[in-house]
């Protein structure tokens, strides 16, 4: 085949790669989008009912002691801690979004943002019997971002994967695109049965029930859930890629960039896309 007919055919598939991952993604959020104020509504008031459940039982005298009074006060407490987070968390990104809050951006060493994050998340995989694998790409290379936060984009995902998964197998890696003029950040995640740990899940009644059951059986001890959702997490991280000039890419099953004959099964790739800067900028 001529030479010039073979780079027609890798510019089409690799233009065939970047819709399938444009698609995938404009899916995923579409979906989490259409019911963005229900879901943003209900994780506001998951902690908040908690929070008036318990005080209902305080002040109710259902408590069979002072300590277990104490008990209860605590864990509203927490409740109401992790309700001012969300807020908190929300109205920054949108200050960000907005140009309110300022991002510096400049060149970060790529390497230095994988090392930090591997230090955050390796003993959660571990206790969570995780496979984690980290593997930064050359020194050399740097990113054109805000460092806070791209590391805090890349350590929510990572975090929210570990989170949400028992057992399995999470790896991080990088490569440039020289092409394109990005670095193509991996998160590769492979693990039992369910779908992916971003997914956002459909029914929100069963997690209302189950809030509903634990102000009941306060002594029954919750699962410790994430402080976000997984479709709220991806938009705030998406939103932050986008105002760094990044984007944030899901791909379910098989990575484009895997052959067919090796690629695992139950394997899920997210892709963030950060725009590189020359050494010659820096």
């Amino acid at each position: 085949m001529p030479q010039d007919a073979n780079s027609n055919l890798e510019a089409i598939l690799e233009e065939l790669k970047q819709t399938q991952l444009a698609c995938n993604m404009a899916t995923e959020m579409g979906q989490f989008k259409a019911g963005f104020l229900a879901r943003t509504s209900h994780e506001l008031r998951s902690p908040l009912n908690s929070l008036i459940g318990l005080h209902q039982l305080i002040l109710s005298d259902l408590c069979d002691s002072p300590e277990e009074e104490r008990e209860f006060i605590a864990q509203a407490h927490a409740s109401a801690l992790k309700l001012v987070k969300l807020l908190d968390e929300i109205i920054a990104v949108a200050k960000t979004q907005h140009g309110t809050n300022r991002l510096e951006i400049q060149p970060v060493q790529i390497a230095n943002v994988f090392e930090q994050v591997y230090n955050f998340t390796h003993l959660q995989a571990a206790n969570r019997s995780i496979r984690l694998e980290v593997s930064p790409p050359d020194p050399e290379i740097y990113v054109l971002a805000d460092p806070r936060r791209l590391q805090q984009v890349v350590l929510n995902l990572v975090d929210s994967a570990i989170a949400r998964m028992d057992g399995g197998s999470i790896r991080v890696s990088g490569s440039p695109s020289p092409a394109s003029d990005y670095l193509h950040i991996w998160i590769d995640v492979q693990g039992e049965g369910t779908s992916h740990p971003w997914s956002e899940p459909v029914d929100l009644l069963n997690t209302e029930k189950k809030t509903e059951e634990q102000v009941k059986n306060p002594d029954k001890q919750p699962v410790k859930e994430p402080l976000l959702s997984a479709g709220m997490n991806l938009l705030i991280n998406q939103t932050l890629l986008e105002v760094m000039q990044g984007r944030l890419e899901v791909v379910a099953g098989q990575p484009a960039d895997t052959p067919a004959t090796s690629a695992p099964e139950n394997l899920t790739r997210l892709q963030l896309s950060i725009p590189l800067v020359t050494p010659e900028t820096i």
